[in-house]
C-alpha cells in the first residue's frame, strides 16, 4: 500500500512528482521516500534569498513539514542526499544539518552539482522509516520474568554397546 504526502507547510511540487510517498510494509513498518527539497518559501513560492545557511534552514523547515505530514520526524530519517552547487559551502551546510540530526545520524551522501532548480545553492532529499510502537512489556520494569525450568527427559538413558575383545 502507498500513500502520497502533500504538506501545505512545504512547497508544492513544481512538476509531475509528489513531495513524498509513504509505503507500508510488514509489521506496520512505514517507509517515506521524499523528493528533494530546495529553499522555496511555501507561503510565497519563491526561492529564499541569501547564502547557503539561509537556504539550508529553509530546506530543513520544508523537510520537517513533509516528515510531520507523514507522522514522522528527523530521528526517523535513515538516509539523506545533499546536493550542493559548491562544496565550499559544505561546512556551513553541515552546521545547519547538525542542528536537526542528532545521534544516531542517518547515512548521508553529499554531491556537488553544476546547477539546481530555480538557482538554489542546496537541495536535500530524505528517506525515513517508522516502526510501530513497541508492544507493552508483559513484565513490569524491574521485575524478573520467571524462567521455566526444563523438565527432565523421560527417555531411558542409552546404554553403551558392550566392548569387544
Amino acid at each position: 500500500m502507498r500513500r502520497t504526502i502533500s504538506s501545505p507547510r512545504a512547497p508544492r511540487a513544481i512538476g509531475p512528482y509528489s513531495q513524498a510517498v509513504v509505503t507500508h510494509h510488514a509489521d506496520d513498518i512505514q517507509m517515506l521516500h521524499a523528493a528533494g527539497q530546495i529553499p522555496i518559501d511555501p507561503a510565497t513560492g519563491e526561492l529564499v534569498p541569501g547564502d547557503v545557511v539561509a537556504q539550508a534552514e529553509r530546506v530543513m523547515e520544508n523537510i520537517a513539514a513533509v516528515l510531520a505530514e507523514a507522522g514522522m520526524d528527523f530521528p526517523d530519517v535513515v538516509k539523506t542526499t545533499v546536493f550542493l552547487v559548491d562544496l565550499a559551502d559544505f561546512a556551513a551546510m553541515n552546521e545547519v544539518y547538525a542542528r536537526r540530526f542528532r545521534e544516531a545520524f542517518p547515512a548521508r551522501s553529499t554531491i556537488q552539482v553544476a546547477a539546481l532548480p530555480k538557482g538554489s545553492r542546496i537541495e536535500v532529499e530524505v528517506h525515513a522509516v517508522k516502526h510501530p510502537p513497541r508492544a507493552r512489556r508483559a513484565v513490569p520494569r524491574g521485575a524478573r520474568a520467571k524462567v521455566a525450568k526444563k523438565a527432565p527427559s523421560r527417555k531411558p538413558a542409552r546404554k553403551s554397546p558392550p566392548k569387544r575383545r
